[in-house]
């Protein structure tokens, strides 16, 4: 006879999601900008937010496979200062859920799906050391 698969809500075969934002889980909002420097593509968002999934896909369809550094509602203003102050966001207001590629702030979602339908995308993430093709 076949067995059951268990069921599960999220699936993390493959992707490289980062931990929540937050001393009491042992990462510091602090880190934020370290990791946008450190990564060629990142996604920052709320926990659970769909659009940082949508935004996932869409980089994964492409190739890419970037992390995401998700943090809970009560840490958005301290990820959003942390950002906002430094030089990589040119001093605007972030909005997440953020994408940053090559260490500086791409936009959003909108501005991911611009690029894409465009045809810009791919040169973008190819200059970034993203995508190898």
């Amino acid at each position: 006879m076949h067995q059951a698969i268990p069921y599960r809500t999220c699936l993390t075969a493959g992707t490289r999601d980062l931990p929540l934002a937050g001393k009491a889980n042992g990462v510091d909002p602090a880190n934020v900008i370290r990791m946008v420097s450190e990564n060629a593509v990142i996604i920052i968002g709320r926990r659970g937010c769909c659009l940082c999934h949508v935004v996932k896909r869409l980089l994964q369809g492409l190739g890419v496979n970037p992390p995401v550094y998700e943090f809970d509602e009560n840490h958005e203003a301290a990820v959003a200062g942390q950002l906002s102050t430094h030089a990589c966001c040119g001093g605007d207001t972030v909005q997440f859920p953020a994408v940053f590629v090559g260490g500086k702030f791409f936009g959003g979602l909108e501005r991911v799906m611009a690029t894409h339908i465009s045809g810009e995308l791919v040169p973008i993430l190819k200059d970034a050391g993203a995508l190898w093709l």
